[in-house]
């Protein structure tokens, strides 16, 4: 996913992609969903990890990719016995391609109820200013 594209066509032809691919890879479960939010001065990325231990998720940024993994463990016990599994195991990434215009070196991220923030920054350069009109004087011309 690209967080430049502002195509929402294109937005939605993806995540509908995204969904017949896993479908038909059978990978239905394994998903991490997530919002993108652009404001001002950041981007914000949020990401559903319900009953994921915090300390098992990950992220790390790599020559403009920001990757998230994370890990949901067996939680079943010795005289317990499985009978209905809708829940995804294992564990989860999803890579989001970061644009030049955002400032990777002050990532931040925190998890709160299932749900991971991840904050980027906007680098001054891209936020949006005012530019300034340059007047030139009129001379008369004297007959």
């Amino acid at each position: 996913m690209l967080l430049t594209s502002i195509d929402p066509f294109f937005q939605e032809f993806e995540r509908q992609f995204d969904r017949l691919t896993r479908q038909a890879l059978g990978d239905g479960g394994a998903v991490m969903p997530m919002d993108g939010l652009r404001r001002d001065d950041d981007v914000l990325l949020r990401f559903d990890l319900p009953g994921i231990d915090p300390d098992s998720i990950e992220v790390t940024v790599d020559r403009g990719v920001l990757s998230v993994s994370a890990l949901r463990e067996e939680q079943i016990a010795q005289d317990e016995r499985l009978f209905v599994r809708e829940r995804p195991m294992g564990a989860f990434t999803r890579r989001v391609y970061l644009s030049e215009h955002l400032d990777s070196d002050k990532i931040d991220a925190s998890y709160d109820n299932g749900v991971l923030t991840v904050r980027i920054p906007v680098l001054e350069r891209a936020k949006p200013r005012k530019v300034a009109i340059q007047r030139s004087e009129t001379k008369a011309i004297k007959a």
